[in-house]
């Protein structure tokens, strides 16, 4: 019976790992926000990008990241990474790109900028990306389902990924106390 047990165990957890593998270097965390509208993803190779544009007919790629921040743990971004990818998104028919280099949690310069991209319904659909996919991108999915599809602040903050207590996005941290706090740009036109 133990045997059982431990080798149930073990298939846990290789699954755990075949997926988080799969997700972080094949699928490059790429997930739908809302199907035909907004996808959010981490970075996804040059020679790549056409594919995922084709597949789900993306108009618009929004870039969080920004080099030279010195935290090579959330943002490890290399310029020639961001320039490799400008160039090859030039290369495809109809497809904008916005460089919005953001930190963990948005300034109002960033919000301000993606605000404005996300107003035009001509830059549908759009696909979210930072480096791993997995915080501003998460981020700003999370915002837009709050300004766009008038989800509560907690409910977009929690929809964010699979777990959200002991992340990044849980209460007491500063991206999860961001969105608790949040308040929409309707929110603030009526008061």
């Amino acid at each position: 019976m133990k045997k059982k047990i431990g080798l149930l165990v073990l298939l846990v957890v290789l699954a755990g790992v075949g997926k988080y593998v799969y997700d972080m270097n094949i699928n490059h965390n790429f997930e739908t926000i809302t199907e035909g509208k907004v996808y959010k993803s981490g970075v996804i190779p040059p020679d790549e990008i056409e594919e995922y544009v084709k597949k789900y007919k993306i108009k618009s790629i929004v870039d969080l990241r920004f080099p030279g921040t010195g935290d090579l743990v959330n943002n490890p971004e290399i310029p020639a990474e961001l320039t490799a990818e400008k160039e090859a998104i030039a290369k495809i028919p109809g497809v904008n790109y916005y460089n919005n280099g953001s930190d963990q949690v948005p300034k109002q310069e960033n919000l301000d900028t993606f605000f404005k991209i996300m107003d035009n319904p001509a830059n549908y659909p759009v696909l979210i990306h930072c480096y791993h996919g997995v915080g501003r991108a998460e981020m700003y999915s999370a915002l837009y389902r709050i300004e766009y599809e008038g989800m509560d602040r907690d409910e977009a903050r929690t929809s964010t990924r699979v777990l959200t207590k002991w992340s990044s996005f849980d209460l007491g941290k500063p991206k999860g106390d961001y969105l608790h706090n949040y308040k929409s740009r309707k929110d603030k036109e009526t008061k």
